[in-house]
């Protein structure tokens, strides 16, 4: 319904690898901040402490409050091979599902030896494995794993990480990445925005194993999403309909944020466009997992603006955003990106976005 006419080679663009953030900066809202205007594919340079001169009183900017679990576990084969596992969401009891890597094949009732106890391979569920633990998934891996940094970062994960690649608004325990535009605040950015009269509001969605999985097709409407439990609580909904009637508008701060409410309008039905006050239904608290797959021609009906991360090419957060901002002023901004070095992923600076029209 929404991938006419878009392949995966519509969203490349070259990187320079040196670009590509290898540890976080010293001050979260240290980071650059990239602005493009939409409308007209103005683009300004700018740091993210500016954030709140872009902002107005009764603007609503939206977290995603997941917490990032220590998801990489390493263990051992009866044979002495080398097994990596990295959980994507625990289950009743000890059960959990996890993708699981080994130099050779992996097989149902294998046995993996690990620092916390025996982990038991059940069989596979689609593009993961069911295993079962000693403990309860997040217990287990909070005790004996590791901070599972992103394929594209290559250290290990030292101590800080764990309180780095976390965000202060951190506090429901289930992703395996953080949905990275958060980091970039802090107690001093927060009580800018708060002075600004800038209201904020909180939805939960637990990025998946699969965010970093690559789009392997090149016809989009062939491709489908891993499924992410997500949560849009009703004192969000509320601050959001709060925020319509008053004119204000919908900052989604990182791609989950905007997947979680468009989610959730799909869900509810109707909801007013931006600047209007609210029809009914409005939108609805909503919770569940969610597949949504978001490419250019898509219609936005939660967010106005999105501060995001640089996202890596062909990928569909890369699409989101091309979606929210329009393919060719998007790219553009990456190509400028690139020219001023920019830093990009996970670790690296932010855009600040507004909505094209539709």
């Amino acid at each position: 319904m929404y991938h006419a006419r878009v392949r995966r080679q519509d969203f490349a663009y070259s990187l320079p690898p040196e670009l590509i953030a290898q540890t976080p900066l010293a001050e979260r809202s240290a980071s650059r901040m990239l602005v493009l205007d939409a409308a007209g594919g103005a683009l300004t340079d700018g740091n993210v402490r500016d954030l709140p001169s872009y902002l107005r009183a009764g603007d609503l900017l939206v977290f995603n409050d997941t917490r990032v679990i220590a998801a990489r576990l390493f263990g051992t084969k009866p044979s002495g091979g080398r097994v990596e596992i990295l959980l994507e969401r625990g289950l009743a009891g000890g059960a959990a599902l996890a993708q699981l890597s080994a130099s050779k094949a992996i097989r149902e009732g294998l046995i993996v030896t690990t620092a916390g106890g025996p982990v038991r391979v059940l069989g596979r569920d689609g593009d993961l494995w069911r295993i079962e633990l000693p403990q309860p998934a997040v217990e287990f891996f909070e005790r004996w794993g590791e901070v599972p940094l992103p394929p594209y970062i290559h250290r290990a994960a030292d101590a800080a990480d764990r309180e780095r690649y976390q965000s202060m608004f951190a506090r429901e325990p289930g992703a395996v990445a953080a949905p990275t535009a958060s980091l970039h605040f802090d107690a001093g950015l927060m009580a800018s925005l708060a002075g600004r009269g800038v209201e904020r509001a909180l939805v939960t969605l637990h990025v998946g194993v699969g965010t970093f999985q690559p789009v392997r097709v090149e016809d989009l409407t062939e491709h489908r999403m891993h499924a992410e439990w997500m949560s849009v609580g009703a004192a969000t909904c509320e601050a959001i309909a709060r925020t319509r009637a008053a004119g204000g508008r919908v900052v989604a701060v990182g791609t989950t944020v905007v997947r979680a409410l468009e989610s959730a309008a799909q869900a509810s039905g109707t909801l007013a466009p931006p600047g209007k006050p609210p029809l009914t239904p409005t939108l609805a608290p909503w919770s569940g997992d969610t597949r949504l797959f978001i490419t250019p021609g898509f219609r936005f009906r939660v967010s106005d603006m999105l501060l995001t991360n640089f996202h890596l090419p062909e990928s569909t957060l890369l699409m989101l955003v091309c979606a929210f901002s329009g393919r060719s002023e998007l790219l553009a901004a990456y190509a400028h990106a690139v020219r001023e070095r920019y830093r990009f992923f996970s670790y690296g600076d932010a855009m600040l976005l507004t909505r094209q029209a539709t």
